[in-house]
C-alpha cells in the first residue's frame, strides 16, 4: 500500500459563480440495490437530477472504509471494489469509471488532517457504499471522486466535528456524501419481514430523524436511546450520518428526510438531505 504522509495543505479558493451543494446521507442498503430500479434507487436518482449543479467533485464517506487511521483517497483513477460475496455477476462485473479527485487532497489535508493519502490502485478505491449510490446520483460517472476514511478508533464526537469541519467543501461545489444506514443490525436480519422494520428499529430511526430535522447539533444525544446498542451493534454504517449532521450544524440548513423506510426487519432504509 503506497501511502503519502500528509502535514496539511492550502485551501483552494471559492471560485466565482459556483453554487453550494447538500450534504447528503443515504441509507445504502445491500450492494444488489446498485443495479435496481426499485423505490428507494428512485429517491437517490431524484436526488442526484435536483442537484443546483454538477458538483466539481464528490467526497465520500462510505461505512465501507472503516479503519484504524483517518484517510482519504488520493489516486487519479480510483477502482471499483466488489468488497462482498454472493451476489450476481452483473454486480460483480459492475464498473464505475469515475476519474478520483487528487485537486482536493490539499483541502481535505487542511480540514481532516488524514494521516495519509493513498495514491495507488492497491490503497483503496471506491466501494460500494460509494459506487452504489452514485451510480444513480450521477450515472454518467463524470464527476471526480474522493473517498475519506471513517476513523474507527474516534469517538462518536470526533465525527461529528469532521462534518462542521467539511461544511465549508460543500459551499465550494463539492457534494459531501455519508453512506451508511442510521439502524443496521446484521445478526437481525430477516428477510421474510421484506421491506418492514421492527418496532425496536422504528423507535430508534424516528428519534435519529426528529434531532436531525430539528436540532442536527443535538444528534450525538442518540447514544443514550434505550434502543441505541440494538440499532447499531458495530458503529461503521451509522457514523456516516453524523458527518451530514455535522455540516447541517455547522451552516445552519435544515435536513430534510426522504426513503423513509426498512428492510428485513432491522435495516433502516432513512435517508437525508439539506433543504435548498
Amino acid at each position: 500500500m503506497s501511502k503519502t504522509d500528509v502535514a496539511g495543505g492550502d485551501r483552494a479558493g471559492s471560485a466565482g459563480g459556483r453554487k453550494g451543494q447538500p450534504a447528503v446521507f443515504i441509507g445504502h442498503g445491500a450492494p444488489f440495490n446498485a443495479i435496481e430500479d426499485n423505490e428507494f434507487t428512485k429517491e437517490w436518482k431524484r436526488i442526484g437530477a435536483g442537484l443546483p449543479e454538477k458538483p466539481r467533485a464528490v467526497l465520500a464517506v462510505s461505512a465501507h472504509w472503516y479503519i484504524a487511521a483517518t484517510a482519504v483517497t488520493g489516486m487519479e483513477r480510483p477502482r471499483t471494489i466488489h468488497d462482498f460475496y454472493g451476489f450476481p455477476n452483473e454486480l460483480n462485473e459492475f464498473e464505475y469509471p469515475a476519474q478520483g479527485a487528487p485537486e482536493l487532497v490539499a483541502e481535505v489535508a487542511e480540514l481532516a488532517k488524514p494521516r495519509w493519502v493513498g495514491e495507488d490502485q492497491d490503497s483503496w478505491g471506491l466501494d460500494h457504499g460509494t459506487w452504489s449510490v452514485l451510480a444513480h446520483m450521477l450515472p454518467d460517472a463524470d464527476v471526480p471522486v474522493a473517498q475519506l476514511s471513517v476513523n474507527g478508533t474516534k469517538a462518536p464526537e470526533y465525527h461529528f466535528e469532521m462534518g462542521t469541519k467539511l461544511a465549508g467543501l460543500a459551499e465550494d461545489g463539492v457534494l459531501v456524501l455519508g453512506s451508511g444506514n442510521v439502524v443496521h443490525n446484521l445478526r437481525a436480519v430477516d428477510p421474510g419481514k421484506g421491506n418492514t422494520g421492527d418496532a425496536w428499529a422504528h423507535r430508534f430511526d424516528d428519534e435519529v430523524q426528529s434531532l436531525l430535522m430539528d436540532a442536527p447539533e443535538d444528534v450525538l444525544k442518540i447514544v443514550e436511546h434505550p434502543d441505541f446498542a440494538r440499532a447499531v451493534p458495530t458503529p461503521d454504517h451509522f457514523l456516516p450520518m453524523l458527518y451530514t449532521a455535522g455540516m447541517a450544524a455547522a451552516s445552519g440548513r435544515k435536513l430534510e428526510a426522504f426513503d423513509k423506510g426498512y428492510v428485513w426487519g432491522s435495516l433502516s432504509m432513512t435517508s437525508y438531505t439539506t433543504a435548498a
